[in-house]
């Protein structure tokens, strides 16, 4: 039988599950895998025993913080699960998983408050014409109507939540459901397939109303159906189920079913949902516009592993994948090392993949997420990558122990390789490496992972802003220095004009010698002395926006040469610089934060109460009931500002920014800036 298909007769399918942060995606995934088969008993995120989660930082926190990924069959067909984390802070991650799966899972919970977070999740999806499903999960605990929430729900999707299902209530306790497309009622059984009944009478007005308004929704997308419904001719359930079908397919619509991911409520008919109307490989090859002609497989995530070394998870689109066979990306050139499914951190050594298959490949060490592979040399294929979101929150890092530095890079540039979202600075200026990443508690997981997986403890404190120094006014003054200790002596003497320049104007140094007082051949030297003490000024900052110009000094024929004059230089500066009205410049940055527009009032008051100007705001383009923010912020405000953000908006909005300008920093604030340098200098 062809690797790629099942006893199903369909090629293997990939599938994402997606949604807000808690909505329960890391417990459906264990009861998707409890009821296909694949473990034998239901884990719970209580106890700490689930396939996805499996991780130390995981587990320590109650939360996805990485990609769980599990392979399971049902009626025939293999499936892969790609249990995505929800905080904002970890979406790089779902990010470039969702690219090559075929379809989404998006798990939500019956509360309007989650809507914003929601959002984030599908209009993503929507973007980037991947088909979806929303499991309204938790559904024993919903407190409204199903009738009720939907609508609630409906600003998070461009796309119309077509509700697939009606809960059965009892005594306000949601004890099965009924399918619309089916027309069939179902009751619960605890962590067990439900049980077919008849559809109760006090649910039937109901349901021909839910049914009716399920079939208006697909009447829109086509004409025939339409026609039916105004003549009052029943449609053929095949055709209802071809329009689900088609229409999900063709990203017209979000089809919504029921459930209780904890209970095991709702997974049967879920996982038929997505075997009967999900798209395919076919589909998906399709969508990424892949020619069939070429053998490629698309990098999903990358693993360091303790005992097995680097995994790259990837999606075979097209061609077959066989251990130790060569791949390439550009001119990078691997042998697989080991083919392996994965079912949570367990790899499980396999056989060729083939189109649909989603496996690890073993230490194909040159090889990222987001690359494409093939199995011809020169073949050129590209699928577009999401990018990497723009770092929000950044921390000065050392090593703890000054024997770990060496072994801290190394073990940094893994934890990266694994989270592109995390990134390395080295800011030499401020001698310091500063570790970036999308909020507090993406970089606090990357500290332990730093310390659990790779026994390397880490300090780390407030990364130092980028002051800067500058002069208001002019001075002219004298450099000599002249050394005679035996033999050849050192002696130059300069006059320098140093003089103010327009803010940005950056460093300008020219000379007006005549009559060779200083001979050409040493005046470089001179600038070079006067660049040096520029590294750090009278208050102790880099000194930018000065004009320096030679304009006398004198030589001697023998003692005269370039360090002498590099030297001249320095001193003439040194004595200068403090006579020209030093003053302390901060660097202001251009501000663009993203929020639900509910909360646009609480960032105004936020930039505000962090020395921010705000400059104006838009609807967010594309964006239903989204604003941006336009604002100039000073860097040294902006430390923490993505924490103060997330709590003004239940964790969903975000900012980019950019140097802007330099500003005049006076009063108390800059006392305070250089008695705090001036402490960390001495």
């Amino acid at each position: 039988m062809d690797q790629a298909q099942g006893q199903g007769g369909q090629s293997p399918r990939c599938i994402a599950l997606v949604g807000p942060y808690l909505s329960g995606k890391t417990t459906l995934l264990e009861a998707i895998l409890a009821r296909t088969g694949a473990i034998t008993r239901q884990g719970t995120a209580n106890d700490k025993n689930t396939v996805g989660d499996a991780s130390q930082e995981a587990r320590d926190h109650g939360m996805s913080v990485e990609l769980n990924v599990a392979e399971t069959e049902f009626l025939g067909d293999t499936y892969t699960f790609i249990d995505c984390p929800g905080s904002i802070e970890f979406q790089y991650d779902a990010s470039a998983a969702l690219t090559a799966c075929d379809a989404a899972i998006v798990v939500c919970e019956p509360d309007d408050k989650k809507v914003p977070a929601l959002q984030l999740i599908i209009k993503q999806l929507e973007d980037r014409g991947i088909p979806h499903f929303l499991f309204l999960n938790k559904i024993d605990k919903a407190e409204g109507k199903v009738r009720d929430i939907i609508p609630t729900l409906q600003p998070a999707s461009a796309k119309p939540l077509v509700l697939r299902q009606i809960p059965i209530w009892e005594n306000d306790i949601a004890t099965g459901f009924v399918d619309l497309a089916l027309e069939r009622a179902f009751v619960y059984r605890e962590h067990q397939p439900s049980e077919v009944i008849e559809i109760p009478s006090g649910v039937s007005t109901r349901e021909s109303e839910a049914r009716y308004s399920m079939l208006e929704q697909l009447a829109d997308y086509d004409d025939e159906l339409l026609e039916q419904l105004l003549e009052d001719v029943e449609p053929p359930k095949d055709k209802i189920f071809d329009d689900l079908s088609k229409d999900l397919k063709e990203g017209q619509i979000c089809p919504v079913l029921l459930g209780s991911a904890e209970n095991g409520n709702g997974i049967l008919r879920l996982l038929k949902a997505i075997r009967h109307e999900a798209p395919g490989i076919a589909q998906t090859v399709e969508r990424l516009g892949i020619s069939d002609t070429a053998s490629c497989a698309q990098v999903l995530k990358t693993f360091h592993t303790t005992h097995g070394g680097k995994l790259s998870l990837a999606r075979v689109l097209t061609g077959t994948f066989e251990d130790s066979t060569s791949v390439y990306c550009g001119d990078k050139d691997e042998r697989i090392s080991g083919l392996f499914t994965l079912i949570g951190q367990e790899p499980k050594k396999r056989g060729k993949a083939g189109p649909g298959d989603t496996v690890a490949l073993g230490r194909v060490e040159s090889i990222h997420t987001g690359d494409t592979l093939t199995l011809e040399k020169g073949a050129s294929v590209s699928i577009e990558m999401p990018a990497i979101p723009q770092a929000v929150y950044g921390l000065a890092i050392a090593a703890k122990e000054r024997k770990d530095e060496v072994k801290m890079a190394a073990a940094i540039t893994k934890i990266v390789e694994e989270d592109p979202s995390v990134s390395l600075a080295h800011n030499q200026d401020l001698g310091e490496m500063v570790l970036w990443g999308q909020g507090e508690m993406h970089l606090r997981i990357a500290l332990e992972r730093l310390k659990n997986k790779y026994s390397i403890e880490a300090e780390t404190h407030p990364r130092q802003v980028p002051y800067k120094e500058t002069i208001r006014k002019s001075v002219e003054v004298r450099g000599r220095h002249k050394k005679q200790s035996g033999g050849h002596g050192q002696f130059g003497d300069v006059v320098v004009d140093i003089k103010p320049m327009p803010r940005g104007g950056g460093f300008d140094f020219s000379d007006t010698i005549t009559g060779g007082v200083v001979p050409k051949q040493y005046i470089p030297s001179v600038e070079t002395g006067v660049r040096d003490y520029l590294s750090r000024g009278p208050l102790g900052f880099h000194v930018v926006d000065v004009a320096v110009c030679l304009t006398d000094g004198s030589y001697h024929s023998v003692d005269s040469n370039d360090m002498a004059f590099k030297t001249a230089g320095q001193i003439a500066m040194r004595e200068g610089m403090p006579q020209c009205s030093p003053v302390l410049l901060e660097p202001v940055m251009a501000v663009e934060i993203a929020v639900p527009s509910d909360a646009t009032a609480k960032v105004n008051q936020i930039i505000s109460g962090r020395r921010g100007q705000i400059l104006g705001f838009d609807a967010r383009p594309g964006w239903n009931g989204w604003d941006l923010v336009q604002a100039h912020m000073p860097e040294s405000e902006m430390q923490n500002l993505i924490i103060e953000l997330r709590s003004a908006t239940a964790g969903v909005g975000t900012y980019s920014a950019k140097f802007d300008h330099l500003n005049e920093l006076t009063g108390k604030i800059a006392d305070q800036v250089l008695a705090s340098h001036s402490a960390q200098a001495a």
